[in-house]
């Protein structure tokens, strides 16, 4: 049974504008060498990602091991927040995140044929975008940086290893030597960490770059549509699949800082310039591919307006002329046989309203507060649960 539904109207609309065109399939999770070695390992399959299985086997590894390594001194390896954050809570939460992105991500680009919003001439071109964005999801070279990306955190985190972390290195006559339980983390535990969280940036870039060249193509928009977005609110909404990646890249942050606030004292100011930082470089990952939708919402907004504002003038100026037989400024007689019956007040009223920004606090919110949960967990370690929580609760109203 597939982890995501069949998503038959939209195969169905598609269909009806474009019956020879590929219909639009963007499985964000799967595809390329990790996937394909996870795949032969039976830990997956095509139609089922086993997110929550992978999920235990992985946080074992990169956690559960090396505290077994530990065995000589466990209390070390559990007091430090950083093997929680990194090795159990970001693992898990990158694996498990990769069903919810992709059913979420899913249904989002199946939205954009079921109603369809690509013009009939677009199409193909849409279709291109997608397999070209399959083809880079599917990448060996990008996988390959990832895993470099994964090494490089090794290499600096053993030139940092001191007997400080005993869990991870032990004090000898001839100095600091890594233990076995460190020598685990290094070789295998940050590589994966560092690996799987490269991995879930790239392929959400490639999908902001999909977005992107989607946004160029003819879109069926609306400026009177309900959602206040031109039929596109739905989109703006996508950011909140990636609510576990986001949470686990936080808790990694989040527990160096407090390993920073362990051996420092910090102001409330200093703690809300930092989440605060922190919450705008994860909303502007998003904001990034939804921006390049305000171009054609706003011009949308601004043909709609003229159109609509022309109609009504011509309506409103006929209303005129019936009460009073005339009109009161400009009066010609050429006008009286050109009489319009429809009043578009309605019409620029709803257009006024459409806003060229997909993303907004709303439309974010779960993935915002994922982003600052960490935060407050560090937070209370040097400041008062309640001024921890006041901070939390200005930066999510903004």
């Amino acid at each position: 049974m597939s982890d995501v539904p069949e998503f038959s109207p939209g195969r169905a609309a598609a269909a009806e504008v474009t019956p020879s065109a590929p219909c639009l399939e963007f499985l964000a999770s799967h595809g390329g060498p990790f996937y394909d070695l996870q795949k032969r390992l039976a830990l997956l399959h095509d139609q089922g990602l086993r997110a929550g299985r992978r999920a235990l086997i992985f946080a074992a590894i990169a956690w559960l091991v090396p505290l077994v390594l530990s065995s000589s001194n466990p209390v070390a390896y559990l007091g430090d927040p950083g093997t929680w954050a990194k090795f159990l809570i970001a693992v898990a939460a990158f694996i498990l995140a990769e069903q919810q992105v992709e059913a979420g991500l899913r249904m989002k680009i199946r939205q954009f044929e079921s109603v369809p919003l690509i013009g009939p001439d677009s199409f193909p071109a849409a279709a291109a975008s997608v397999e070209n964005s399959l083809r880079l999801r599917d990448s060996l070279m990008a996988e390959v940086c990832c895993l470099a990306f994964g090494v490089a955190l090794s290499v600096v985190a053993y030139s940092g290893v001191s007997p400080a972390a005993s869990w991870a290195a032990a004090q000898t006559p001839e100095g600091a030597s890594v233990t076995l339980a460190g020598w685990w983390a290094l070789v295998i535990s940050l590589p994966l960490f560092g690996f799987l969280f490269l991995r879930g940036l790239w392929r959400h870039t490639v999908w902001a770059l999909l977005l992107r060249d989607l946004a160029k193509l003819e879109l069926r928009l609306v400026g009177t549509h309900p959602d206040g977005k031109g039929g596109l609110a739905f989109l703006g909404a996508y950011p909140n699949a990636y609510m576990l990646f986001v949470l686990g890249a936080s808790s990694a942050v989040a527990a160096a800082i407090a390993k920073h606030l362990a051996h420092e004292n910090i102001s409330t100011t200093t703690f809300t310039s930092i989440v605060g930082g922190w919450l705008v470089i994860v909303l502007a990952l998003f904001a990034f591919p939804l921006s390049a939708f305000s171009r054609p919402l706003a011009q949308l907004k601004e043909r709609s307006l003229l159109s609509f504002g022309a109609e009504a003038t011509r309506y409103q100026r006929m209303a005129e002329r019936k009460a009073l037989g005339t009109n009161v400024a400009s009066p010609s007689t050429v006008e009286e046989t050109s009489d319009s019956s429809v009043d578009t007040s309605k019409q620029f009223e709803a257009t006024r309203k459409l806003s060229a920004m997909l993303i907004n606090r709303s439309a974010v919110l779960p993935v915002a507060a994922a982003a600052l949960l960490p935060f407050a967990v560090a937070g209370a370690t040097k400041l008062p649960f309640k001024e921890v929580l006041s901070v939390l609760k200005k930066l999510l109203l903004l």
